[in-house]
């Protein structure tokens, strides 16, 4: 499985300019409310060393009192502006996140489907699920954090320094020792949060097979080895897991050194200080408060360095996919002569050195049904992805109407072919917006006629709200063989050339099947079509049958002639039709008493 892409630090920069220049004034205002609220908050311990200074001269009660209240009304202060200073950044980040989330997903759907399926689905949908909730959570919890906490680090030492510049220079000793432990720990995180964002990535991609399959799965009872397969990614995720919080374990001991020296350091200083005359107590009190507040602040850039590093690797696997360019429409697109296909000497592998596809030469005349058959792994699917343009042969070339579909352009291509597969999703939304996806603009009764086309308007008709029902997640649900009639209405709206189904009434029971291949037919009558025949009675109705195995055409013809020969494709009728038998025997009245 190769890897969608990771962003490099400068291709994140660049993302992060252009996706904070609509906000920047808004970026500004949160800047100066969180700068504004650091400056209130260092007020704290200035009036607190004052207030020392004055018990111990002796000072009237009175004014010791005007500082309680200053002190009162610096902490609601403060805390007002913090309160704005977070909200800010909320509405400053998760504006930017929902727009890199668009960006990303919009370039998944424009790039090469063979990119994204080389990548695996799961580690998209980790990237745009897992990655951009890490980085939501860190807009909203780590940056306002850490933001503040830089700018208080920064004003502090300005505090310290006006209390006595020596106590300023003896709180500076931590920082070669938080630069110590920075440079140890950065490098080693983010490898480690990248490993485990890769490793959750590929976790997702096993539960998806294994879900997507399950039929699959329990037909040829692969339970257990693929239940084996997905706990053995869950515990290479869990290692991955351990491994970072190991070194974040790591790292907080590190920090806890440096603060020790820092205390100890501030502390012996200002004695040093009061004893020789040159500070007063309350400075000395000011001074200590100050280095306390400000390896605070230390401690929570720090600690939360292990959030950012999450939400930075997180990060760079969305500006990854944000950053790919989409396949460009050529200046000027072929435009197919008619709806004929040409499948030339094509060879397909997914890994060098490992074909798929060998040689494969197959012409479609305009409005010719043509059935693909063969036993499993014979490489009929990936001819069919092939043929729709999913993936770019290794080898030879696909054409319609003397156009190749190298040269159409995305959006030509999708004019010219359409694939409808056994995985059918039902999008969240209305039944007509769902349906549009295929036509923007089909008028209400041009989704009717599809519906009727395929068998699915009477059922349409009994839902709640029609048309407009609200389906998919959140939505009513649909049954597979009536996911099935809307994926094969969308085909009869988008209304392509050639249109190329693979197992596409294959989810169904029996009885379901049986409608949905009369769907099938209504949908493909007149128009040229591939089919892979998940049932041979598909198959047998064909104009013509072509057989694979092992990557190679190994008979072809229609179906009473490739009976009649005894060769492959006979040997697996007799086969399906002895295995219909058994099950129809079965289900007999006879049979079942």
């Amino acid at each position: 499985m190769r890897v969608l892409p990771v962003a490099s630090a400068a291709e994140v920069t660049a993302e992060l300019r252009v996706l904070v220049q609509p906000y920047r004034w808004r970026a500004l205002a949160t800047l100066t409310t969180l700068v504004a609220a650091t400056a209130v908050g260092l007020l704290g311990p200035l009036l607190v060393g004052e207030v020392v200074d004055r018990v111990v001269t002796g000072r009237d009660a009175g004014t010791i009192t005007e500082l309680g209240v200053a002190l009162a009304g610096v902490g609601v202060a403060q805390a007002l502006l913090t309160g704005a200073g977070l909200i800010l950044v909320a509405h400053l980040g998760q504006p930017m996140v929902a727009q890199l989330r668009e960006r990303v997903v919009d370039r998944a759907l424009r790039i090469e489907i063979g990119a994204v399926e080389r990548g695996g689905r799961g580690d998209l949908a980790a990237r745009v699920g897992d990655d951009v909730s890490e980085l939501a959570r860190a807009m909203v919890e780590a940056l306002p954090a850490i933001a503040g906490a830089g700018l208080t680090i920064a004003l502090t030492f300005v505090g310290m320094a006006a209390v006595d510049l020596r106590l300023a220079l003896a709180g500076l000793i931590v920082v070669p020792i938080q630069v110590a432990t920075l440079a140890w720990y950065v490098p080693r995180a983010t490898r480690a949060y990248t490993a485990e964002r890769a490793v959750s990535g590929e976790r997702a991609q096993a539960i998806i097979d294994v879900v997507s399959g399950a039929p699959t799965v329990r037909a040829l009872g692969l339970g257990r080895a693929e239940t084996a397969r997905v706990a053995a990614r869950s515990q290479v995720s869990v290692g991955a897991v351990v491994a970072t919080i190991r070194l974040a374990t790591r790292f907080y001991g590190r920090l806890n050194v440096a603060e020790f020296v820092g205390v100890v350091t501030v502390l012996v200083t200002a004695f040093v200080l009061v004893r020789s005359g040159s500070l007063s107590i309350g400075g000395a009190t000011a001074g200590a408060l100050l280095f306390v507040r400000l390896f605070g602040q230390f401690n929570i850039v720090l600690g939360l360095a292990d959030e950012a590093q999450r939400a930075l690797a997180a990060l760079s696997r969305l500006v990854g996919v944000a950053r790919l360019q989409p396949e460009p429409d050529p200046a000027a697109p072929a435009i197919p002569l008619d709806a004929s296909m040409s499948i030339s000497a094509v060879g397909h592998a997914y890994e060098p050195g490992f074909p798929v596809l060998e040689e494969i030469d197959l012409e479609l005349a305009p409005g010719e049904r043509v059935a693909l058959v063969g036993v499993s792994g014979a490489g009929k699917t990936t001819l069919a992805k092939v043929a729709a343009g999913f993936h770019r042969p290794t080898a030879g070339s696909v054409s319609i109407g003397g156009a190749e579909l190298t040269t159409l352009g995305p959006t030509a291509l999708r004019r010219a072919v359409a694939l409808v597969t056994q995985e059918i999703h039902v999008f969240a939304g209305t039944l007509a917006a769902d349906l549009r996806l295929a036509a923007p603009d089909a008028l209400d009764a041009e989704l009717v006629a599809a519906l009727e086309q395929v068998g699915a308007w009477e059922w349409v008709q009994r839902l709640p709200s029609g048309l407009a029902t609200v389906v998919g997640s959140g939505g009513l649900p649909l049954t597979p063989a009536q996911a099935q009639q809307i994926a094969l209405a969308r085909l009869a709206l988008a209304d392509p050339l050639v249109a190329i189904l693979d197992e596409a009434t294959a989810e169904a029971g029996s009885a379901g099947a049986r409608v949905l291949e009369r769907a099938a037919d209504r949908v493909l009558a007149g128009r040229t079509a591939l089919i892979v025949a998940h049932r041979l009675s598909q198959a047998a109705g064909a104009d013509r049958i072509v057989v694979l195995d092992r990557g190679r055409v190994v008979e072809e013809g229609p179906h009473l002639t490739l009976v009649a020969t005894g060769g492959p494709y006979s040997a697996l009728w007799d086969a399906w039709s002895a295995e219909r038998q058994s099950s129809s025997s079965s289900h007999s009245p006879e049979r079942s008493q």
